[in-house]
């Protein structure tokens, strides 16, 4: 196949891609949530580290509740890189106490607790801290952000798909190309390989590995992917079977090229189309697995935000009188699960050579 007809194919698929309205709608709504994770901390309203500022006593509130917080400065002092921050969020933060109301005299602030009710009194300097924060979403159940806790949990859900989905290829590319390309016992003993780990149930098999290298944010990662190149290399074995078989490969061949050359530069481009599509479901998939052992318990671990232990944490609300609270870390899994869902239905069609 020259370039110039791979070229055309290729701008074919893309037209095809931009006139589903469903598959632009979905594209734009990965971007939007891939944007969210990688700037979460700075578009976080509670920027420190996992966003983790707890006040007990506005825990549960409802979407838009509105307070006075008076915000001590730490004492401490924790020089962190601009870098760090955009990373990790900040590690040092003030001590919030939420307030009902503040008077100054004689060179004191006295101030009226949330929680009891009861006075006390600061430098009148201190008014200068106080602050009213609005919570759009709400608070959970240790008073925390529900908002900011929810943007930075995007970065778990949509990072994790990115890995585990370039691990998953990084080995499912190579093993089924080589099972594909090669056949015989070399095949055989890849098939065996991939029939028995495609019989473990994937969460099984997800859950033994993560114990295996113990619980953690990359080991959650490094899981997942290992799970997941089975499907790949079963597409790509089939596809390289089917592929091998053109005139352009016999041509390969027959001019002395290396198999090697033959696999990767010549049939693997050929066949990227079912590898990409295979590849949004994976990211899909991945965000499922993720979620769950995040509600088992074994994912990420607190208080690193996650959408799955966010509903692990408060599904006992639903029958409590406030469902949002597992509702809307919910919502979120489902519509980012079901965009990649979509956009992958959408290249499928795109790339549908017969079409």
């Amino acid at each position: 196949m020259n370039n110039s007809t791979s070229t055309s194919l290729w701008q074919i698929a893309i037209q095809k891609f931009k006139r589903s309205k469903t598959g632009m709608f979905s594209f734009g709504y990965i971007i939007l949530c891939g944007f969210i994770a990688v700037f979460c901390y700075v578009l976080a309203p509670d920027n420190s580290n996992s966003a983790n500022q707890m006040h007990l006593e506005i825990h549960s509130k409802p979407p838009g509740f509105s307070i006075q917080l008076l915000s001590i400065p730490s004492e401490a002092k924790n020089q962190q890189s601009w870098f760090s921050v955009f990373m990790e969020g900040k590690q040092n933060s003030s001590t919030q106490i939420p307030i009902k109301s503040f008077s100054v005299e004689n060179n004191q602030l006295e101030i009226i607790k949330y929680s009891d009710g009861l006075p006390k009194e600061f430098p009148a300097s201190y008014e200068k801290y106080i602050q009213q924060k609005t919570f759009y979403l709400g608070t959970d159940k240790y008073g925390r952000d529900l908002l900011s806790r929810l943007l930075i949990g995007a970065r778990i859900s949509f990072f994790i798909g990115f890995i585990a989905v370039f691990i998953s290829l990084l080995i499912g590319i190579p093993i089924g190309a080589i099972a594909g390309y090669f056949g015989g016992k070399i095949d055989d003993f890849i098939m065996w390989v991939i029939n028995i780990t495609w019989s473990i149930p994937t969460l099984l098999l997800v859950i033994a590995i993560t114990l295996a290298l113990g619980k953690g944010f990359w080991q959650v990662f490094i899981a997942v992917g290992l799970t997941m190149w089975v499907e790949v290399a079963r597409v790509v074995r089939g596809q390289v079977i089917t592929t091998k078989q053109q005139q352009y490969v016999e041509a390969a061949k027959a001019l002395g090229f290396s198999d090697f050359r033959i696999i990767f530069k010549h049939i693997l481009p050929n066949i990227l189309a079912p590898i990409i599509v295979i590849s949004a479901a994976n990211f899909a998939a991945a965000i499922l697995i993720e979620s769950g052992l995040s509600f088992l318990g074994i994912g990420a671990q607190p208080p690193t935000p996650s959408w799955g232990a966010m509903i692990k944490n408060h599904y006992n609300y639903i029958i409590l009188g406030k469902p949002y609270l597992a509702l809307i870390p919910g919502i979120a899994i489902m519509s980012l699960v079901m965009a990649f869902m979509l956009i992958g239905n959408t290249l499928r069609d795109a790339l549908d050579v017969k079409a």
